[in-house]
């Protein structure tokens, strides 16, 4: 049995090591101060918890910047179809209304 080597191929280019890294660094600071808010918040420490974690928050943004200015950009889309969910609801809860009002007369005779 023969053992062949894979190499890469050459056009693929190798990431620089040190803007991965802090990346990596930026996500893991976000996530440890939402967590040391998250317990800050359990163990009754309201102003502390909600402040790192409005940090964490902050850093977790400033990683997901395309993330965030995508659904900034969806927002409004968002918006319109719940605004058309709550015509739909409220449509329904006015005949539901009326349906019961009628029951009530029948009822009452």
């Amino acid at each position: 049995m023969v053992v062949v080597p894979l190499s890469k191929p050459a056009d693929v280019v190798a990431a620089p090591q040190h803007a991965e890294s802090s990346c990596n660094l930026v996500s893991v600071i976000a996530a440890a101060s939402l967590a040391a808010g998250g317990a800050l918040l359990a163990s009754g420490k309201k102003r502390a918890g909600l402040a790192v974690a409005a940090a964490g928050t902050a850093l977790a943004m400033v990683d997901q910047q395309e993330e965030v200015r995508r659904l900034w950009n969806a927002l409004p889309g968002y918006m319109a179809e719940l605004q058309e969910f709550m015509g739909r609801v409220q449509n329904a809860l006015d005949d539901l209304s009326s349906q019961r009002e009628r029951l009530h007369k029948i009822f009452k005779r």
